[in-house]
């Protein structure tokens, strides 16, 4: 009985008469949510036909980052620009995958950073092909047994990935997209809890990100440098003695339990991925371009490199250098830029920096 009165079950029926009409709204919204997604997904596979006369490719990053651009522009609420996006990310993915389930390499094993990142680019339904190193990620895609790859390029807090930057100098891959990935590191264990546990695992990155939080909160218990994170829940799981820090991505994949989320020292901390691929991205009016160059190691010279971007009002967004391994102190510049490289004022400020440099190389431009 409720303090007014009225019973339980006179509170549940009354309940039940104002919940069953919006129930029913749902319902029938489900219906033709449900059949709208079917008629969408027939023009889809029409469009696959078409682009399968032209061999066309069956991910075109241009285009899907337009339309989620658009479907945000559209938003009215209440649901947010992200979450709209999110679904909608998954809706292309299924839609693609009845064209054909794209194999995306990364590097693993299952359970990293760069997995969530291969999803949160190309959805859920692909074939995720985890790969020992960054290198077979590249030799994966360059053979066509992968579509595309995914590989970390830099951290917020840690720099650039300078393995990654290597490769790119040498391939002939372009890079098609790229998606940045807060990092957001838990401390987990196969019960939630740390009674008993007599070693920290994870990657030496993660060990060192987290190193404030495990020095206020557990300063006594041994830390251990593993080959990843992903390897350091897979030992989590298999021994309730070892504590791993992951991502959540992996604790449900090894079913810890966390014991303290967030554990990063720096809140912001992120890190950006590159899509590689064998096409060119077309334009869509808010593009990206990342370029290599070198110069001769001479007064000024760096400043002449970049004099046509300032010229042409081209706002540069990075400037990465990355030393050429001759022994003449001599670099490499990995620089990124707004605009593509068919755009007019891109390509008159690219035309006179190559003429200032001695080596010089378009990694590819992609969307924003």
């Amino acid at each position: 009985m409720l303090a007014d009165g009225r019973s339980d079950d006179t509170v549940s029926i009354f309940m039940e008469k104002l919940l069953k009409p919006l129930r029913d709204q749902i319902d029938e919204l489900d219906g033709q949510i449900v059949a709208l997604l079917n008629r969408r997904a027939q023009v889809a596979q029409e469009v696959g036909r078409v682009k399968n006369k032209s061999d066309a490719p069956i991910f075109r990053p241009d285009r899907e980052a337009q339309v989620l651009r658009g479907i945000a522009e559209r938003n009215p609420g209440p649901l947010g620009d992200a979450a709209l996006q999110t679904i909608y990310r998954e809706i292309m993915s299924a839609c693609r995958a009845l064209e054909k389930k794209m194999i995306i390499a990364y590097l693993g094993p299952a359970g990293t950073f760069s997995e969530q990142a291969a999803y949160r680019s190309f959805g859920m339904s692909v074939e995720a092909m985890p790969c020992p190193s960054i290198d077979a990620v590249f030799r994966a895609v360059e053979a066509g047994t992968a579509d595309f790859g995914v590989v970390p390029v830099e951290n917020s807090t840690e720099g650039a990935i300078n393995r990654t930057l290597d490769l790119l100098m040498q391939t002939p891959l372009t890079i098609s997209s790229e998606v940045s990935i807060p990092i957001q590191h838990n401390l987990m264990t196969q019960n939630g809890k740390m009674d008993g546990v007599h070693t920290i695992c994870a990657h030496s990155q993660a060990l060192a990100q987290c190193q404030g939080w495990l020095n206020q909160h557990f300063p006594n218990i041994p830390r251990q440098a593993v080959s990843s994170n992903a390897e350091a829940a897979r030992m989590a799981s298999e021994d309730g003695k070892v504590a791993a820090i992951a991502g959540e991505i992996a604790s449900k994949r090894y079913g810890l339990q966390v014991v303290n989320a967030n554990i990063q020292d720096e809140p912001q901390n992120r890190t950006r991925f590159a899509v590689i691929g064998r096409k060119e991205t077309e334009p869509t009016g808010k593009d990206q371009t990342s370029l290599l160059l070198s110069v001769q190691n001479k007064a000024g010279a760096v400043y002449s490199m970049l004099e046509p971007l300032e010229k042409y009002g081209v706002s540069m967004t990075r400037l990465e250098s990355r030393p050429a391994r001759t022994g003449n102190w001599e670099y490499y510049f990995f620089v990124d830029i707004e605009g593509h490289v068919r755009e007019d004022k891109i390509k008159q400020a690219l035309s006179e920096l190559k003429d200032r440099v001695v080596y010089f190389k378009v990694l590819g431009s992609y969307p924003i």
